[in-house]
């Protein structure tokens, strides 16, 4: 779409371009396609495109892809953008402020790419809301103005480097790959822009840490940059014995730390006691009889090896809502690392019982304390439940949650309705023994409604 198109588009939208909401809109078909092609459209893609506008980047996105999902703030624009695409069915558009936008609605269609010519006034939101974690984004391309995408790339020991560079290079790879002029847009801003392609990092690049804390941490220690960072991190352990450690001196400031000292740092300040224990081998299990009762005890690792039948818990924790918490595996898992699972499980440990052990993991998992629980149903063994006889428990929790990044990559509420979808597109994201305990789970929900 050139100039003169654009200028038709907002004249039938009946739309003047809005410096408050940063209406600048692209107008060089060169670009825009150069833009889209940095996605690596492929026909099995679903990609989510925030701004789309007057639709310089869709129209070069549509029918290469499997689904393109619109998010536009402007009503005349969605409006526009609907009526454009009424008679496709690959086409879903969104009347929606994209910084605030659910996208938890968007797990079912497992990993998918982000596209935006995104505003000035609100292009961080937008990135924060689609790109924190958990995030199935697996490709961004993104065009911002050139400053904004300079402190996001930024190294240590330069002006721009600060809280901005570290939440995105702690969880993605960032590229520029295009600087676009003002006079590819209408109304041309008065500074540069530049095309960013974004993927994300590898778990294994950074050691395991808390990314709560790590945000803490660094919004701590750049709220006052030029200060020493010894007089703004918590009091929990004393800087003048962590920084010999990492080799940094008593007065570093926050702008001189690079991203891999600050999550050493991260690391060092967090006292969860599972922290670096995603799993013991040598812990002991009952081995039990297809009655469940007792027989012997065996360390993890053999009843694993052995397929032994063992007791477990699952609990779906609900909070006022009636939304239902999942918890992401961590990577370092032996069992079906990354994949989606009940909001707390484990096994029983050797003379442990049921109840005891919910109390327990939802402790060391959740961090929740004297919390009422129920046990709506007993899940007999076989292989999808990994011969594990699982008590599945009910909870309700409001507050705070606290769990070892060992063990839990993230964790998210989620409605029932959209567990419910997601689970029936792709149950592969799922650890089989969730899965099994939601079938039952949805069996109960239907009895007690009939």
């Amino acid at each position: 779409m050139e100039i003169g198109d654009i200028k038709k588009v907002l004249n039938a939208a009946g739309v003047t371009p809005s410096r408050q909401l940063g209406q600048n809109f692209l107008c060089d078909p060169v670009v825009a396609r150069g833009i889209v092609d940095q996605l690596h459209p492929s026909e099995n893609d679903v990609v989510v495109e925030c701004g789309p506008g007057t639709g310089a980047l869709t129209v070069h996105l549509v029918g290469r892809v499997k689904k393109v999902i619109l998010v536009e703030f402007d009503s005349r624009l969605a409006e526009y953008q609907k009526e454009t695409y009424k008679d496709r069915d690959d086409v879903e558009v969104f009347h929606h402020d994209a910084a605030r936008f659910d996208m938890r609605q968007l797990f079912k269609y497992g990993p998918i790419k982000l596209l935006g010519n995104l505003p000035y006034s609100a292009g961080g939101a937008i990135m924060r809301n689609f790109m924190k974690r958990p995030t199935m984004i697996s490709r961004a391309v993104l065009m911002l103005q050139k400053e904004f995408i300079d402190r996001i790339v930024a190294v240590p020991r330069t002006k721009d480097y600060g809280v901005l560079s570290l939440r995105m290079q702690s969880e993605w790879v960032s590229e520029p790959v295009m600087l676009v002029p003002p006079e590819a847009f209408t109304p041309p801003p008065k500074i540069d822009s530049t095309v960013m392609v974004c993927v994300p990092k590898p778990e294994s690049e950074l050691p395991n840490y808390d990314a709560r804390l790590f945000d803490e941490l660094i919004r701590r220690g750049f709220s006052q940059r030029r200060k020493q960072i010894k007089k703004q991190l918590p009091d929990t352990r004393e800087w003048a014995e962590v920084a010999p450690l990492l080799g940094l001196k008593e007065t570093a400031r926050a702008e001189e730390i690079s991203l891999e000292d600050w999550i050493e740092i991260t690391r060092l300040y967090d006292d969860h006691p599972l922290k670096d224990i995603p799993q013991n081998a040598d812990e002991l299990f009952d081995v039990v009889d297809e009655g469940d009762v007792v027989q012997r005890q065996e360390k993890r690792g053999v009843v694993h090896a052995e397929g032994l039948l063992h007791r477990a818990v699952h609990v779906f924790v609900f909070n006022k809502r009636k939304e239902l918490l999942l918890q992401k595996r961590s990577s370092l898992k032996d069992h079906f690392p990354s994949k989606w699972d009940s909001s707390a499980a484990g096994h029983l440990d050797a003379g442990e019982d049921y109840e005891s052990c919910v109390v327990r993991e939802l402790s060391e998992e959740l961090g929740i304390e004297e919390c009422d629980t129920q046990e709506i149903a007993k899940l007999s063994p076989s292989e999808k439940t990994g011969w594990e006889f699982i008590g599945l428990y009910l909870a309700r929790h409001d507050g705070a949650l606290r769990y070892p990044c060992s063990e839990v990559y993230a964790a998210e509420w989620f409605t029932l309705e959209q567990v419910r979808e997601w689970v029936a597109l792709r149950p592969e994201d799922f650890a089989p023994g969730f899965i099994e305990c939601w079938k039952v789970f949805e069996e109960k929900m239907a009895g007690a409604q009939g």
